[in-house]
């Protein structure tokens, strides 16, 4: 994984910058980092992403792929695991997309995002009370907040029976 600060400030530059109703010249200038980084994963990421907000998600998907199997880390690697999820969920492949949020949330656990948009799969599956289960557990799990901890067993007990209504 690239660990140039100067291209990973380029590269938030260039999606600060992006118009999502315009994405040809997001797109354009990510096309432009990856001509001269055509390995760095970051920079496969990015391009993928821009292609996934212009509604390419075929080509976005193959970016997503060619980062990971480059070796993305870190943010990015968490952030293309919830965009890979959610691309492959807007694509109908369901099980594809359960798969993704699963392997990324074992390896960012703490990341509510993937929690979130792993329901959104499960209710795309026809699955509506094991998603709500989900985001039960995310707010348990995430939102520590005093009226949460107070009824922190009701909400795991709720998530649970919910999740076992749709297995």
């Amino acid at each position: 994984m690239s660990t140039d600060p100067e291209l990973h400030a380029r590269l938030d530059e260039i999606f600060a910058a992006r118009d999502r109703a315009r994405m040809a010249p997001t797109i354009a200038a990510f096309l432009d980092v990856l001509a001269e980084h055509p390995d760095d994963p970051a920079v496969l990421y990015e391009v993928g992403g821009a292609y996934d907000t212009d509604g390419q998600e075929e080509t976005a998907l193959g970016y997503y792929r060619r980062a990971m199997a480059a070796g993305l880390e870190g943010r990015r690697l968490r952030q293309c695991f919830l965009q890979l999820g959610s691309t492959l969920r807007n694509l109908g492949r369901l099980d594809e997309s359960l798969a993704a949020f699963d392997e990324g949330i074992a390896l960012f656990p703490e990341s509510e995002s993937l929690g979130l948009f792993r329901a959104l799969t499960l209710h795309a599956m026809g699955r509506p009370s094991a998603a709500l289960g989900a985001v039960l557990t995310v707010i348990a799990d995430r939102f520590p907040t005093s009226e949460v901890r107070r009824y922190e067993a009701a909400l795991r007990g709720n998530a649970a029976y919910l999740a076992s209504l749709d297995d």
